[in-house]
């Protein structure tokens, strides 16, 4: 069980030792029962008998167990763990959240989830871009350290927010097309900028790593570089494709509608 409330010490527990870090999975009941919850509530949702919904798709389903999956498993493994020690695995469980298991889980929601209008990706981007600047800046990172309400509230924001935002993205009506690929362009480029700016910077920023990458072969620079080319590079590709396949999926379906007359 993680010590997860006792004030001043991260939601995650010590720094770990590379000999001891296979053993610490986070065991926390809450988290646990939360995820439980949250399988159980899509499970009932996803039942068109209990909801009056049309049927989910087996694909659609398959998608949110795997986004399920790969979300708990970046939550209760050692990576959680690891991300006190080492800032880079920090960002990698971010991104993993952000870019892998957010979009997985909105392809498997019901239709009702998804929000049709022209503003929707724009103003998601907008967001989830605040929030990943925020929560990545020295003194709000700091403060996720420090016991397991902001620690929490981080991860819900950001979670929520990449949630929204892939949500928006999926959106294939032709006539917000436009509005969908500026969207993700802006937030690639804004993910990249934060990654560039990482990676390159000359002096390590994050107070909490400074005495604890070491034991694992970095300097607190070197792991900070190591952090902001996974979010520079990985995250960016995964939103570059987003893009490619936002406008590839519109357009098919776009000249599946053309009638003969439009045609000719």
């Amino acid at each position: 069980m993680v010590a997860a409330f006792l004030p001043g010490l991260a939601y995650c527990g010590a720094p770990p030792a590379p000999e001891n870090i296979v053993s610490r999975w986070n065991l926390d009941a809450g988290l646990i029962a939360a995820l439980a919850l949250a399988l159980v509530v899509y499970a009932v949702a996803a039942e068109p008998r209990l909801t009056g919904q049309k049927v989910i798709a087996p694909w659609r389903r398959a998608s949110f167990y795997g986004g399920w999956a790969l979300g708990a498993l970046a939550l209760i493994s050692p990576l959680c763990a690891l991300s006190v020690s080492l800032f880079s695995a920090r960002v990698g469980q971010h991104m993993l959240l952000a870019c892998v298991v957010a979009p997985l889980i909105a392809l498997g929601l019901p239709g009702a989830w998804r929000v049709r209008s022209a503003s929707a990706a724009p103003i998601a981007a907008a967001v989830f871009a605040v929030v990943l600047w925020f929560w990545h800046t020295p003194g709000p990172y700091a403060a996720t350290f420090d016991g397991w309400a902001v620690y929490w509230t981080m991860h819900l924001t950001a979670f929520g927010a990449a949630l929204a935002l892939w949500l928006a993205l999926f959106d294939r009506a032709a006539e917000r097309l436009g509005a969908v690929v500026a969207a993700a362009a802006l937030t690639s480029l804004q993910m990249g900028l934060l990654g560039a700016i990482l990676t390159f910077t000359s002096r390590p920023l994050y107070a909490p790593h400074l005495t604890t990458t070491a034991a694992w072969g970095l300097s607190p620079l070197a792991d900070q570089q190591l952090g902001g080319a996974i979010m520079w590079i990985p995250a960016g590709l995964i939103l570059v494709g987003a893009v490619v396949a936002a406008v590839a999926v519109t357009l098919k379906r776009a000249d599946r509608g053309r009638t003969p007359a439009a045609v000719a």
